[in-house]
């Protein structure tokens, strides 16, 4: 481990930790984070010690999303190709991945842990699908959400861009457990994912999470295509300019 590092990886006991470590930008996906997060989730995958991974954070945001500085000074069909590879890759790894949270998630961060098999969040958490207001969509994310997520929130979620806690994510199918002692609850998971076998895990993993990997083979291809029309687009660079400029975008009402 180095101290430039985004992302860390560090196994104990039979469980990789993958830390996202990127606080100065809120964890946002930058081509970097995205290309170290795959790296240590194969890293993780390939470890014979290994039986589970956790996902987490430092700071007070697990994901903030896109990077935006980044999608203001380029196209943004690579950036949305290789979220989605990665997305593919936390689904097709035969490891269960548990995401330990306490902070704000926004945006692509929701990706991350609708990909994670089990989430346990805690009270600092809150949650936002932020797309619409930028002028964008929750294109490539959607793969992984919307098989996990209710119909009803979903539609409420994806176009209000409102913000929701811990209790209502659970509710909803977002995360698997909302926790005031968040590294409690996850060390309590982790114990119990240990009593399983590899073969059985990696199985029973394939049997809950193939509506994702159908909708990934179905729509991934449509969804980059999607994304990265609308970061192009004129109403997306507004809502990007007015987001790092901190003011209201034309739009607003």
């Amino acid at each position: 481990m180095t101290d430039t590092e985004l992302v860390h990886l560090a196994v104990d006991g039979g469980i990789a930790t993958i830390t996202l470590d990127s606080p100065s930008n809120r964890n946002a996906l930058s081509a970097r984070l995205v290309a170290e997060l795959t790296e240590r989730l194969h890293a993780g995958e390939i470890d014979a010690t290994v039986r589970a991974i956790v996902l987490t954070h430092t700071g007070t945001t697990f994901c903030a999303g896109a990077d935006l500085s980044e999608a203001r000074t380029g196209p943004m069909s690579g950036t949305a190709s290789t979220l989605l590879h990665l997305i593919g890759a936390f689904i097709d790894c035969p490891k269960p991945v548990v995401a330990k949270i306490d902070g704000n998630v926004r945006a692509g961060g929701l990706g991350l842990i609708a990909a994670a098999d089990i989430v346990v969040a805690g009270p600092r958490s809150t949650f936002a699908l932020t797309e619409v207001r930028l002028g964008l969509a929750a294109a490539v994310i959607s793969v992984a959400l919307l098989p996990r997520i209710d119909p009803r929130a979903a539609a409420r979620y994806f176009l209000t861009g409102a913000t929701f806690d811990a209790a209502e994510a659970e509710r909803i199918g977002v995360i698997t457990i909302a926790s005031q002692d968040v590294d409690t609850a996850a060390a309590a998971v982790t114990a119990e994912l240990l009593k399983g076998s590899p073969q059985g895990l990696a199985e029973t993993k394939r049997l809950i999470t193939g509506r994702i990997r159908e909708a990934i083979d179905r729509d991934g291809d449509r969804m980059v295509e999607l994304s990265a029309r609308l970061f192009d687009s004129e109403e997306a660079h507004e809502g990007m300019v007015a987001f790092l400029e901190r003011r209201p975008p034309r739009w607003a009402v």
